[in-house]
């Protein structure tokens, strides 16, 4: 926030105004995956956008699509490429955010400007973008009062998903957010402590001691004390490891994620 901008806030509710919309929000903050019938109107879902593309942009070129899944046939196969998790198919409107340079590549060459676009760093750049955004509008939505799930399942699918949702090329999914009014308000979910992640100067690699005393919170965390035997696992490392996000799973699909930003004109 701008020195300004920070000043008239403090004159305006108080010195601790910013202090308390972190403690009521951004503090208490967490993902919903129950969703109510009310539906998410497009006015609704413009305001929003209107909000979240004030977010930081590389070059202000605004790097990014949003395509909106709402219901039908197409959104029956959309919910598919995400298991069909209760997350997307009870949410009113599931919203794929993608990076794309498909637009500002077209507007170089109707203006005879040399487009170089099509490799990785540009990639990285519309990516950061989209991502950007994406955590932008989550941001707006919950604070309006909405409920919303990032969709981790969007890697997975991106094939079918860029065939769905007919994607040129130069534009590529990289999140995908479940979008409704909650039905739920879910326990907070464990986080580890700032220091975990917290360095000065330089990265300060962790002792082994550390390590596991950053994870504990997440090993005695009474939801995942059961999941280590549940899967027949020695401990939450193995689970996340070897069931949740395994070797298996991960090797396979990122072949096929660089195989399609081949297709999708990226990387040569």
């Amino acid at each position: 926030m701008r020195d300004g901008v920070f000043e008239t806030s403090r004159r305006r509710y108080g010195p601790g105004f910013l202090f308390s919309c972190m403690d009521n929000y951004f503090k208490t903050r967490r993902t919903v995956r129950r969703f109510s019938d009310r539906p998410v109107t497009d006015a609704e879902i413009r305001s929003i956008l209107e909000g979240a593309m004030r977010a930081p942009t590389c070059g202000n070129m605004q790097l990014y699509s949003v395509i909106v899944s709402r219901e039908g046939e197409l959104r029956a196969s959309i919910n598919e490429t995400h298991f069909n998790q209760p997350a997307a198919t009870g949410a009113s409107v599931i919203l794929t955010v993608c990076a794309d340079f498909n637009r500002f590549t077209r507007w170089c060459r109707l203006n005879n400007a040399d487009a170089a676009y099509g490799n990785f760093l540009s990639f990285t750049s519309a990516m950061t973008d989209a991502l950007i955004l994406a955590q932008q509008i989550t941001t707006i939505a919950e604070m309006e009062g909405m409920g919303c799930c990032w969709l981790g399942t969007v890697s997975y699918n991106t094939p079918r998903i860029r065939e769905l949702l007919r994607l040129p090329e130069m534009v590529f999914p990289v999140a995908a957010l479940a979008l409704g009014w909650p039905a739920e308000k879910p326990e907070l979910c464990e986080r580890m402590e700032v220091d975990s992640f917290l360095h000065f100067d330089t990265y300060k690699e962790p002792s082994d001691k550390e390590v596991a005393d950053y994870f504990r919170i997440k090993d005695e965390f009474p939801a995942n004390a059961g999941f280590a035997a549940e899967n027949g696992k020695e401990n939450l490392a193995q689970v996340f490891a070897e069931v949740r996000y395994p070797r298996s799973v991960n090797e396979p699909v990122s072949v096929a994620l660089l195989e399609e930003l081949k297709k999708a004109g990226f990387i040569g």
